[in-house]
């Protein structure tokens, strides 16, 4: 074992195994579980154009069967455990993940080790979950408000891997081979490429030691992962779906990284914008207009970009006055101060979101390894808080001067739209 570093007001822990893996934990006496996942420093921004969708279909063919384990010979053996087996696929990273009880971390931490590092590959289990991904591909070009995000996405960081859809495309799954599965598995998944998190009822020492024993097979290293900071697009972009009831908008401007700064007002103005029932969308066009049952703004923070995101679904009618009413609101964010109230209300909504987070081991685990991971510092609660309450009115209208601008907003808009024409002079803030 190398390095081992310790945070009391937590009771966080960091070791650095001889192959660069590092082991963190977080121990939570009061309760019967742990949580734990094994972090990939990997996603389908790293991916190149040919094999989109490989992070994510790797990620699958890991619960299809190991060495020593059939498929269903993992989902037995959870279940005799009660234990909960999940993993996910993002632009900047992949994880798998397992809770069970304390007792049960042996049986755990036994599964997860063998999925992650001896998958097999199988051809016919290749092949069943090639189909198994087409048809997710398929159900989410039938789900409206997915599909727009998706060709949001696709043209706000047009022909850039950050723009490319996570499952990849009919094509490029359809072309993934058994060899290039296992290229990519041995380049990606090395020590110095990983984080394993865990949180729960654990003892840091007795946990990293049989961590380290699974894990003694890993390849040390790190892989470069070759990428370039994205250009932002603005289109506008109208796509006709004449089976859809809705008009699906998606309209969103270029946002600050996940470590900047100024992330907590950025955070701030996102909550006062559209991050709940109070806020100024939900109230203006839901509850005052009644013009959509759904809306909201949503932040996207990536390590080195980000995008928000309004969105909202309502009639074709109703498309460009919904649009005015977003775009007064950005208008109004630039121009005018937040009252205290408003203020200190979206700060402890922010809070509270924080903090009931934090409550599950589940949570804290992801919170361990995204902290690793983007900022390679562990920030205490009271720290998290302090920086929250320190925002100013005035660093959120700085923030909405920065990021509301008529020319950077990109839309796409989908569904029946009946001849709809939406031009950049409706985007004026």
């Amino acid at each position: 074992m190398t390095k081992s570093e310790h945070s009391p007001e937590r009771n966080l822990r960091r070791t650095v195994l001889p192959n660069g893996l590092i082991v963190l934990t977080e121990r939570m006496e009061h309760l019967r579980s742990v949580a734990m996942g094994v972090w990939v420093q990997s996603g389908s921004r790293y991916e190149a154009a040919e094999i989109n969708g490989i992070s994510h279909f790797v990620e699958h063919m890991l619960f299809k069967g190991t060495r020593s384990r059939s498929a269903q010979h993992i989902a037995r053996e959870m279940d005799s455990i009660g234990g909960n087996l999940d993993a996910f696929t993002g632009k900047e990273t992949i994880c798998f993940s397992v809770k069970a009880l304390s007792n049960h971390v042996p049986i755990a931490l036994d599964v997860l080790s063998d999925l992650v590092l001896n998958p097999t590959f199988a051809d016919l289990d290749i092949e069943r979950e090639r189909g198994v991904i087409l048809e997710e591909i398929k159900i989410d070009e039938d789900n409206p408000d997915v599909l727009v995000h998706e060709i949001f996405t696709q043209n706000f960081w047009k022909d850039q891997p950050l723009g490319k859809p996570i499952l990849g495309t009919t094509q490029t799954v359809s072309g993934l081979q058994q060899t290039t599965l296992f290229d990519y598995h041995a380049d990606r998944f090395r020590g110095g490429n990983m984080v394993f998190s865990a949180a729960g009822n654990l003892q840091h020492d007795q946990f990293v030691e049989a961590v380290a024993a699974k894990f003694s097979t890993l390849a040390s290293g790190t892989t470069e992962l070759a990428f370039q900071s994205p250009e932002v697009s603005a289109p506008i972009i109208l796509r006709n779906k004449r089976s859809l009831e809705q008009v699906q908008i998606c309209l969103g401007v270029p946002s600050p990284p996940i470590t900047d700064e100024n992330r907590y007002a950025t955070l701030i103005l996102n909550t006062v914008l559209g991050g709940g029932m109070s806020s100024r969308l939900f109230q203006t066009i839901r509850e005052e207009r009644g013009l959509a049952y759904s809306i909201y703004s949503d932040l996207s923070p990536y390590s080195d970009t980000g995008s928000l995101c309004v969105y909202a679904g309502t009639s074709a009618d109703k498309t460009l006055e919904m649009i005015r009413l977003v775009m007064e609101e950005f208008r109004s964010l630039k121009e005018n101060l937040l009252g205290e109230e408003e203020l200190t209300r979206a700060k402890e909504q922010v809070k509270g979101n924080i903090l009931l987070g934090l409550e599950s081991s589940g949570s804290r685990m992801s919170n361990l390894a995204r902290q690793e991971m983007y900022f390679k510092h562990f920030f205490s609660v009271d720290e998290v808080l302090e920086r929250l309450d320190a925002v100013t009115a005035g660093q959120v209208q700085a923030m909405a001067q920065k990021l509301f601008i008529s020319e950077r907003i990109a839309v796409t808009l989908l569904g029946r739209l009946d001849g709809l024409k939406l031009k950049r002079s409706h985007l004026i803030c």
